[in-house]
């Protein structure tokens, strides 16, 4: 089992941090108390067999109850009893760059009020992450990062690398329903031979084998899905690099039951590959 703490002070992109593991298939829980942290490690050693459960990823931090973070060096020495493989990651930045994120998002900050001004807040959090900062096996420095380098960062720097985090999506739709609002690319497959005009296929669908048959035999379909994974296959990686975490690619022909489904299902098999989270969706089938 693999655990990751992430910590740090406020500001400092913790909860994106937090995201992009989850994102990683990661379970995630922010603002764990650390006495609870034993307690979730048992829990979750009850689901070795599930993949999903191997992987945790709790925020400790600041907001922790009162005298938690001192205990968390005995903590971490009995969850070596369990056979599980954990690291600290802790997140800062400067204080002024912290000062300027609160301001600039009117977030509270946690240990703030209308008696502790934030600096002073600030001041104080450091005190108290002291101890967890001190056990930290990776610090990263987030002051002249934005968002997407964060991410960027997180990704290289905690997530294997043969773990493909985006999910690619092949609808179907018919063109005279309208097209998929949510589509990064549409393709158009109108030009493709139609089995709808030969009556003995037109009550089939492109899941069904008659039809899966007739397009085999289509030199234009094979060239139609050579030309689109060519084109896939070059550009899905540069959504990749932006650590976009869906991609949807649209299909469309006329009614949305032959060509789109089955171009779209071929592409699946073609990208399922390279991509595990991989699906085929028939938005007139469904």
């Amino acid at each position: 089992m693999r655990l990751i703490i992430v910590s740090g002070r406020s500001g400092s992109g913790k909860s994106t941090a937090l995201n992009m593991l989850e994102d990683a298939d990661f379970s995630c829980i922010d603002n764990l108390p650390a006495k609870l942290l034993l307690g979730l490690i048992e829990h979750a050693s009850h689901f070795k067999k599930s993949h999903r459960h191997n992987n945790l990823a709790v925020g400790i931090d600041a907001r922790s109850l009162e005298n938690d973070l001192t205990q968390l060096p005995e903590i971490l020495n009995q969850i070596k009893n369990y056979e599980v493989s954990y690291e600290i990651v802790f997140l800062d930045a400067s204080n002024d760059v912290l000062i300027q994120r609160f301001s600039e998002t009117s977030r509270k900050h946690p240990l703030s009020s209308n008696k502790v001004a934030i600096k002073e807040a600030i001041l104080l959090e450091t005190k108290l992450l002291d101890s967890v900062s001190t056990l930290a096996d990776r610090k990263i420095d987030t002051s002249n990062m934005n968002l997407h380098q964060l991410r960027s960062v997180i990704k290289k720097q905690l997530i294997p690398s043969n773990e493909n985090t985006t999910s690619i999506l092949f609808e179907s739709f018919a063109f005279k329903y309208g097209v998929p609002t949510d589509a990064d690319f549409v393709f158009d497959v109108r030009c493709l031979p139609n089995p709808y005009w030969n009556i003995e296929l037109r009550g089939c669908n492109g899941n069904e084998s008659p039809i899966i048959k007739f397009f085999e035999q289509e030199k234009e379909v094979s060239q139609m899905l050579s030309d689109i994974s060519v084109f896939l296959t070059c550009w899905l990686p540069k959504f990749q690099e932006t650590n976009r975490s869906y991609v949807t690619i649209a299909i469309g022909c006329t009614g949305g039951q032959h060509r789109s489904v089955y171009i779209s299902n071929m592409l699946k098999k073609i990208f399922q590959k390279d991509y595990t989270n991989t699906q085929a969706w028939h938005r007139e089938l469904s």
